[in-house]
């Protein structure tokens, strides 16, 4: 049973983001449990300020190198390379069926990015300091010599995550999307670890090493189950192999593209470094908590939908009708996510991060943070769908113009906004830019492709407006009921927390009550994927059984 869960594939796109939704939800989670930890433990402050500058250097060569040549070229490519001897192009490939060829090309892309990851390391590793005075000119002497020290040893984990996701990329192509989502859980559990047990006994320097180990562990996980598929190492760097060669040109604009989103990011950095101490700590810590829906719903549908959006390239009419149905269940959950962040936003955040040294001051900056940053959530869910139909099309020169020009907006918005609203307005620059580039990709999709099902999208999202509008309204009016009983301490964490708990459970029946009352299709589409995956579930367990003699 363990070893069929583990190797099941996953055809159906709402069936595959449940699966990689839950994962999602749990890394999540495990990531609020890990910035309580270090908000408890050392406040909006100096320490969390050098942990998040020194994660953003390997963070950014991470995601230049890594995901460029994987979320744009290698998938695509891999997938097309397994689907080779089909003889039918809608049956779906298998381990079987996937040629040596699709396997060596692998293994080159094993080899060259561990190889490119060693070297740059390397050479960022003795620069770090040069680097580090750049991003944090606001640093004082001692953080920017803290910050270097952890710059360094977090720069272990670029070459673990960056084969990892090789491998990620192998199982995403198999649709085995339960080992692949299981990854980032293993690597909130190493951070996790790091600060519960490495911190007491290494100081500061136990957070970084945390990183190290979480990023082994998110390359452990997934390495049975790509053995499994049929992979095996060899040693080649044959980057002249012309799927290699069609990878590296594909992830050429896709890197660029990433490179101004980490620019973005740097700029980030170097304008919170300026501002009081702790605000580089409160934008992050606001960042991850207007990002977990994104995460669970926008980017979980995304990765589900990619290779059968990849299938479905010489089929135009499917490929918009899927791309319709994945955007709509998006919209389903992200809107709904919006209105309660923001009706609850002061409970969640005294819930999660209001503990020993996070005090009420740094509550009110992170709330202001994170309003700003709810403002642009359907855009940031459905960014990671929009570019990857341009990926799917083998097309990954037009996201990066358009992240070009949303990044010169964002930039320009940063330093005009700091000034005059402080952390607040790095937020509210990230939330328009990200607005513009949701707008932009839209429009050229919508010329590239002709249509994109519009009408059935607008009218989906108004009755989901109209629900979400109606939970907004019992979240407060339950809020306040909640509030005002005598039976309910508001000022200990079990009070605030039974007033989210009961507010937001009230507000989540009321939107799914107007949505079967207008009868939203997403609701009936996720409903029906639950108890299609429950039954498939209870016979295969029933199977098991029987061949047991049970």
């Amino acid at each position: 049973m363990i070893n069929k869960l583990f190797n099941s594939k996953i055809n159906s796109i709402t069936s595959a983001a449940i699966i990689v939704a839950a994962a999602s939800m749990t890394s999540r989670f495990l990531g609020i449990f890990r910035d309580r930890i270090l908000a408890g433990e050392f406040g909006a402050g100096d320490t969390l300020d050098i942990y998040y500058a020194a994660f953003r250097i390997p963070d950014l060569v991470y995601n230049l190198i890594v995901l460029g040549a994987l979320s744009a070229g290698f998938i695509p490519v891999f997938t097309a390379l397994c689907r080779k001897n089909s003889v039918i192009k809608k049956i779906f490939y298998s381990a079987e069926r996937c040629q040596n060829e699709a396997w060596q090309v692998a293994n080159a892309v094993v080899n060259l990015l561990g190889a490119t990851l060693i070297i740059l390391s390397a050479v960022f590793i003795v620069f770090a300091p040069q680097l580090t005075r750049l991003m944090t000119p606001g640093f004082g002497a001692e953080k920017q010599l803290l910050t270097v020290t952890l710059t360094r040893i977090m720069f272990c984990s670029p070459l673990l995550l960056g084969i990892s996701s090789v491998f990620g990329g192998i199982l995403q192509s198999f649709k085995r999307f339960f080992v692949y989502s299981l990854a980032p859980i293993m690597y909130n559990i190493g951070i996790i670890a790091g600060a519960l047990y490495f911190v007491p006994l290494w100081g500061i320097y136990g957070l970084a090493y945390g990183v190290v180990l979480g990023a082994l562990l998110h390359l452990i996980i997934q390495l049975p189950a790509a053995f499994a598929l049929g992979y095996r190492y060899g040693f080649t760097f044959n980057w002249r192999n012309k799927h290699v060669s069609e990878i590296i040109k594909m992830m050429v604009p896709r890197t660029l593209s990433l490179a101004i989103n980490q620019i973005n990011l740097v700029v980030v950095t170097v304008v919170a470094s300026t501002l009081a101490a702790g605000s580089l700590a409160v934008f992050n810590l606001a960042n991850n908590l207007q990002s977990f829906p994104v995460g669970i719903f926008g980017i979980s549908f995304a990765v589900a939908a990619f290779p059968t959006l990849s299938e479905l390239v010489g089929d135009k009419e499917a490929l918009i009708k899927n791309f319709s149905k994945v955007l709509r269940q998006i919209i389903f959950f992200i809107l709904p996510a919006t209105v309660f962040i923001l009706t609850l936003r002061v409970q969640i955040i005294r819930i999660i991060l209001g503990s020993g040294q996070f005090d009420w001051q740094d509550t009110i900056l992170t709330m202001d943070a994170l309003t700003l940053f709810s403002l642009s959530l359907f855009a940031q869910a459905a960014l990671p769908l929009l570019t990857r139909m341009f990926y799917a099309q083998k097309n990954s020169r037009t996201p990066f113009w358009v992240g070009l020009i949303a990044t010169t907006v964002n930039i320009c918005l940063c330093f005009w906004f700091a000034p005059r609203l402080g952390i607040a307005g790095l937020a509210l620059a990230f939330s328009l830019s990200t607005i513009v580039n949701f707008i932009l990709l839209w429009l050229i999709l919508k010329i590239s492709l002709g249509e994109l099902d519009e009408w059935n999208i607008l009218y989906s999202t108004l009755k989901i407006s109209l629900a979400s509008v109606g939970a907004g309204l019992a979240v407060q009016a339950m809020k306040l009921i909640v509030g005002n009983s005598s039976l309910i301490d508001m000022h200990r964490f079990w009070g605030v927390t039974a007033q989210a708990a009961i507010a937001g459970v009230f507000g989540l029946l009321i939107f799914i009550l107007m949505c079967w009352v207008l009868r939203a299709e997403e609701l009936m589409n996720f409903v029906r994927s639950i108890r299609e995956r429950t039954k498939r579930e209870k016979v295969a367990t029933d199977d098991v059984g029987e061949a047991r003699g049970i």
